[in-house]
């Protein structure tokens, strides 16, 4: 398979999941790259946002912590917020779930950190898919898939690490 990433994210400190309501996908992958990092002893600062801010301070969906408690990941402190232009300098990368994210987080990106914007599929090693599609409407399986499609991407990426 031909290589998604060229960018070297070697000592990359910081990552920031973003998907559009920070209630499914992108507290999804923060809780399954803590738990993957930490098996590692790496210790990188971790976090998710929504580019939309309507599910501010709410916890995660109950699906989603449902799934991911099932494959052994913690959700504790996980609570939805919007992104913010600071997280442009606080974090190193800046994963979407989707396109309509990266478009989003462009929108608000200052210009000399539109480059730690990336889709979170692109470290997905044995993945054709481009984006993390969001199961907020859908059943069960949609939660699963979205864990099997961020924990083959947080490989990746701690793999680049």
């Amino acid at each position: 398979m031909e290589e998604k990433v060229l960018k070297d994210i070697k000592g990359v400190k910081s990552v920031l999941f973003v998907c559009m309501g920070n209630i499914c996908r992108s507290p999804s992958a923060e809780a399954v790259f803590r738990h993957k990092m930490n098996a590692q002893g790496l210790t990188l600062k971790v976090d998710s946002a929504g580019t939309l801010g309507a599910h501010a301070k709410e916890k995660p969906d109950h699906r989603a912590q449902k799934a991911g408690v099932a494959r052994g990941y913690s959700f504790d402190g996980i609570k939805a917020r919007k992104v913010t232009v600071q997280d442009f300098t606080d974090f190193d990368l800046i994963l979407a779930m989707d396109h309509d994210n990266v478009e989003e987080l462009k929108k608000v990106a200052p210009a000399a950190a539109l480059d730690k914007i990336h889709l979170l599929l692109d470290f997905a090693v044995d993945h054709e898919e481009e984006q993390v599609p969001d199961p907020y409407y859908g059943g069960a399986k949609g939660f699963d898939y979205v864990l099997d499609l961020v924990e083959a991407a947080s490989d990746g990426l701690l793999d680049k690490i």
